[in-house]
């Protein structure tokens, strides 16, 4: 399977994202938001932005893989945030959980600041789509 990252130089340069990820092949898997959530269904490091997205993107890799592929098989995600502030406040740790999952891999993203989420606790919910390598 192909994915051919798309930036054109008439848009604005990207940082830390991609406009757009064309693939050629695969199955496509979608993912559920998962926020941080641990498998005792209780949010880990409450008030922590960066680490709740670092268990977040946990999860996300927990079903990639069950369903047979790899973080970089996400070509696009959406993330949720309750705090555009707190967000920004923790870009270094957020960085450097984004990168232990994905390496410089960057898919198409899109990053929105809501209200709420459903689990009160939850400061930060992820939501993708991924291309993963045909049957044989």
């Amino acid at each position: 399977m192909e994915k051919i990252i798309l930036n054109p130089a008439s848009l604005a340069k990207p940082i830390g994202y991609s406009h757009g990820v064309r693939t050629e092949g695969g199955r496509l898997l979608f993912l559920a938001g998962q926020t941080g959530m641990d498998s005792s269904s209780k949010i880990v490091s409450p008030g922590d932005m960066a680490g709740q997205f670092d268990q977040a993107l946990s999860n996300m890799q927990t079903v990639v893989t069950e369903a047979g592929g790899k973080m970089t098989d996400i070509v696009q995600m959406t993330i949720f945030i309750t705090d555009k502030s707190a967000y920004l406040s923790n870009l270094k740790g957020i960085g450097e959980a984004y990168k232990s999952y994905f390496g410089r891999y960057y898919p198409a993203m899109t990053l929105v600041e809501v209200k709420s989420l459903f689990d009160d606790e939850a400061l930060v919910e992820i939501e993708g789509k991924a291309v993963l390598e045909a049957e044989e």
